[in-house]
């Protein structure tokens, strides 16, 4: 059946699906096969519409044993980009009783225009009665990606992404004599680097960053692996990575998470859902080869078991071409 490009086709998909609720690998079939996120979003509005209830939250319901996964993932698929973000950052700081995924809603605040930003503290508010900003200020024990998170979220709310190249360098040499230029082992000015995450825009920081190796000749976090170890400093470390290269860091989070070397089941679907949203995930998968020497979907056949999850993965996945 071709990919639907109209609303007569939507309403088809719908009533295979409803003709087929209680068979999850039928509903994977038709989803992987025919619909892209933005239609698979489509499908639920339209869902909702023609029978009264939301397949997202059906799905979520039909959660056991072996399915749990791939339900889980369907109900992710079918909501919009903001509303799966507030789901993300939720389980992010509550999920685990004594820890928080810090690294997971760092992506949130960095990896997002401002306009989405606040599509998602709206979607948080709603649907779980709390405010974002405040349940990261509430976490203990205090912690430094909490420091940098408040200054992040403060910058989505106050900037544009208009850029100047003057503030750059100025950002630049003020970075370099507050950090790497002092003597005697100085730790890192966090008062200075934190002020900066905050008066300045996402696009700016991204500037920031890439004049400091282009007037020092590296990258600001390079001297951190000699002189500096502290929780601050690896924070820092996480952000300006992300800043300056996100589809590298992603690439290599993929492969973390597949090769089992992270603490976070979710990693793999809470990426790859995110990018078709967010960035080409055409520069992911061609960072993916450039590092792995494979491609993505390949990556993902050998390194999950046979079944309808990893049927969705590699689905989304290929969803581009890469040129």
């Amino acid at each position: 059946m071709a990919k639907p490009k109209n609303q007569v086709s939507i309403e088809d998909i719908c009533k295979q699906i409803h003709g087929s609720l209680a068979n999850v690998s039928l509903m994977v079939k038709i989803f992987k096969c025919q619909l892209t996120q933005q239609e698979c979003q489509k499908t639920r509005e339209k869902y909702i519409e023609m029978y009264g209830e939301d397949l997202s939250d059906h799905l979520q319901n039909m959660i056991d044993g072996q399915t749990s996964k791939t339900c889980t993932f369907l109900s992710l698929l079918m909501l919009n980009p903001h509303e799966r973000d507030a789901i993300v950052a939720k389980d992010a700081i509550f999920k685990q009783r004594d820890s928080v995924n810090y690294k997971a809603l760092i992506e949130i605040y960095v990896c997002r225009k401002s306009s989405h930003f606040f599509l998602i503290q709206q979607a948080y508010q709603s649907k779980f009665r709390r405010h974002l900003d405040q349940d990261i200020m509430s976490i203990e024990p205090p912690h430094s990606y909490q420091k940098m998170l408040m200054a992040l979220a403060a910058s989505q709310k106050a900037h544009s992404d208009d850029v100047s190249v003057h503030i750059g360098k100025c950002d630049a040499q003020r970075l370099f004599q507050t950090g790497e230029a002092r003597s005697g082992g100085f730790k890192i000015d966090d008062g200075v680097v934190l002020e900066i995450l905050s008066k300045r825009s996402i696009s700016q920081l991204k500037l920031n960053f890439s004049m400091y190796k282009h007037i020092y000749g590296h990258s600001y976090t390079k001297h951190f692996k000699n002189k500096y170890d502290g929780e601050f400093e690896e924070a820092l470390k996480f952000v300006v990575k992300l800043l300056t290269n996100a589809p590298k860091y992603y690439a290599k989070a993929l492969e973390a998470s597949m090769k089992r070397r992270t603490s976070d089941e979710g990693d793999l679907e809470r990426i790859i859902l995110s990018q078709k949203s967010e960035m080409d995930m055409n520069k992911i998968r061609k960072n993916y080869k450039n590092i792995y020497g494979m491609d993505l979907s390949d990556a993902i056949v050998d390194s999950l078991p046979i079944g309808d999850y990893r049927d969705l993965l590699v689905a989304l996945t290929m969803k581009h071409t890469i040129d």
